[in-house]
């Protein structure tokens, strides 16, 4: 009698297993191509021959769409894998041959390689004729069924007559040699037709009556077999590679159910040894898809952050050179912490990248744009100041002093004007102009130097205006207090030019003299409303008068403060214009002060009244 070809009976199989048992589960769940996929991550190029240049990994992978054998997922991805690499560090050493050659990393514009539809050619045909055989294995899948569903058939009708059981025999062995040779069935299917196929065996062995000692050798050689695998899983929980002990369980389990049954008393003792181990194999195996799953998505999170926080970056908000730059070093540190993160889950892993490297695109072709759009601008900005230079070069020897000068200030302001140019023409083209401006304004001074004389004249009248209001006292000039004031102001609009050097000092000596008197005679006017307020209030006010005051008194605050904030922040440079526009600032928060002091007053007044 043949010694491994009896199937366990039910009393084997049916009870508390781990779900790898069942025939069902051994094709459905996680197979040994499924766990060579899943772990190609882990496993390294070692066993697949891998070209160095892209040429040869596309002759590769021609072969490979041309062979009927069976295509290895590990090596499709790995072939991929170090495609796209070599593509990256070709870009990159173009990038830099770019740069050193003079050119600005944001000018760069990747060339499109023509090996990579190749590339993705024949990719497509191995994606096509994958499915194809995914079809035809579906077909022998059905077809597998119907002739296992024939073999139970056949062993019903042996059982139709138990007296023939014995000398049906061989016939029952041949049938099971038959249902071995038949390989997986449709997923769907296969545990309740394993089910059906084991009951039918059962019968088959509790019909069958044959010489004790016979089967109790059967029985003793299928204890050894077992035994044997016991032990091989057994050793399998020490082996520290997960996935080759699963893979290596799976073999076992197969030959396992292949071995026929053993003894009654021993059939639980020994499916329990061997459950044991397999249990054990299994939760690690199951732990450590659970475990890179959890960082695979981990790893998925972090990217999709990363790809939102480009995507999120906005070309029109981006309007200057260090507007831009900034963003890009933000990229670039993006680009750097994407290397240091993991794969993705795998179907996720290909797609998070393309968005990635989309929204990378989007930013720097926009970038691109941006600094091509800018350097015309500079180029067209030069272009206009050099014609100016022209102009202004052309007028600078010209002795009519009055239509020149209107001229040469008409052209400073059109310089005014015009943009930025590039940095390495600025200061030589500005020199170039504001040299002819010199030129003719030089020569005017020296033709017309008897002005300064009539300056030196206005100057002296002008601080005798200053010396006249210093000299007046306000709260002894009367009612025509504001009268001279005017007046004064006036005679100074009439007077010419001052010596330059002196212009800002004479007026600022002007100024403090007119703060000061106007003043007071905005204080004696603040005194004067508040006096008739206060008269107003004790002849009967409006009740709503001082919600309306606070609400005044609320906006000046305000306003102060927002002024209090501008002077704080103000970076103003030494010149006289940053110290011009403290002064005008001062002088209005001086007006929102004593307009606020008013205010109060009037609150305080209606206050008392209550």
């Amino acid at each position: 009698m043949e010694e491994n070809n009896v199937k366990p009976t039910l009393n084997e199989t049916n009870e508390t297993q781990t779900p790898i048992v069942e025939e069902s589960q051994v094709v459905n769940e996680t197979s040994v191509e499924d766990v060579k996929s899943e772990s190609s991550k882990e496993d390294t190029d070692a066993t697949i021959a891998i070209p160095d240049t892209k040429e040869g990994i596309i002759e590769r992978i021609k072969q490979l769409a041309e062979s009927d054998n069976d295509i290895s997922r590990q090596e499709i991805d790995t072939l991929k894998s170090h495609f796209y690499r070599i593509i990256k560090s070709e870009g990159e050493a173009a990038l830099k041959e770019f740069v050193e050659n003079g050119g600005a990393a944001e000018d760069f514009t990747p060339i499109i390689d023509p090996t990579e539809q190749l590339f993705k050619d024949q990719m497509n045909i191995i994606r096509e004729k994958r499915a194809a055989k995914h079809e035809a294995q579906e077909k022998l899948k059905e077809e597998n069924y119907l002739k296992k569903i024939q073999i139970i058939e056949k062993i019903k009708n042996i059982l139709e007559t138990p007296d023939e059981v014995n000398k049906s025999y061989n016939d029952f062995r041949q049938l099971q040699q038959e249902w071995n040779d038949i390989k997986e069935v449709p997923a769907d299917k296969a545990t309740e037709l394993w089910k059906t196929y084991q009951i039918q065996v059962e019968k088959f062995y509790d019909t069958l009556k044959l010489n004790n000692e016979f089967r109790a050798y059967d029985f003793k050689k299928n204890l050894e077999m077992k035994t044997v695998l016991c032990e091989k899983a057994e050793e399998l929980t020490k082996e520290t590679d997960v996935i080759s002990a699963f893979r290596k369980l799976q073999q076992l389990h197969q030959q396992f159910r292949e071995i026929g049954p053993v003894a009654k008393e021993l059939r639980e003792e020994i499916w329990n040894r061997f459950k044991e181990a397999s249990t054990i194999i299994n939760k690690r195996h199951q732990e450590f898809f659970e475990n890179r799953k959890e960082q695979e998505q981990n790893n998925l999170d972090q990217k999709t952050v990363i790809c939102e926080i480009i995507e999120a970056i906005d070309p029109e908000n981006l309007t200057t050179f260090a507007q831009w730059n900034e963003a890009s070093d933000q990229i670039t540190q993006l680009q750097a912490k994407w290397k240091t993160i993991g794969f993705a889950p795998q179907k996720m892993n290909q797609k998070i990248y393309d968005r990635f490297r989309a929204a990378c695109d989007k930013f720097f072709q926009k970038k691109s744009e941006f600094f091509k759009n800018v350097r015309e601008t500079l180029s067209d900005n030069l272009k206009r100041k050099k014609e100016l230079c022209e102009k202004a070069e052309a007028l600078k020897d010209s002795t009519d002093w009055k239509a020149t000068t209107e001229q040469f200030i008409a052209l400073q302001k059109e310089w005014k004007t015009i943009g930025a140019v590039p940095k390495k023409q600025s200061d030589d083209i500005w020199k170039r102009f504001n040299a002819a401006c010199d030129v003719f304004f030089e020569n005017k001074k020296a033709n017309t130097s008897s002005q300064y004389t009539e300056q030196n004249e206005n100057l002296q009248q002008k601080r005798a205006i200053v010396e006249r209001l210093a000299a007046i006292v306000p709260e002894e000039a009367g009612d025509d207090l504001r009268k001279q004031l005017r007046e004064a102001q006036a005679e100074w609009d009439s007077i010419g030019h001052v010596p330059f050097k002196e212009k800002d000092k004479v007026f600022k000596a002007l100024r403090e003299q007119m703060d000061r008197l106007y003043g007071y005679l905005g204080e004696n006017a603040a005194r004067k409303r508040v006096e008739r307020f206060k008269s107003e209030v004790n002849a009967g006010g409006d009740d709503r008068l001082r919600e309306k005051l606070v609400r005044q008194s609320e906006i000046l605050q305000n306003e102060i403060k927002t002024y209090e904030n501008n002077l704080g922040f103000l970076n103003l440079s030494k010149s006289k214009s940053g110290h011009s526009l403290v002064d005008e600032l001062n002088r209005k928060m001086e007006k929102l002060r004593a307009d606020l002091k008013e205010i109060k007053e009037k609150i305080a007044i209606l206050d008392s009244k209550q």
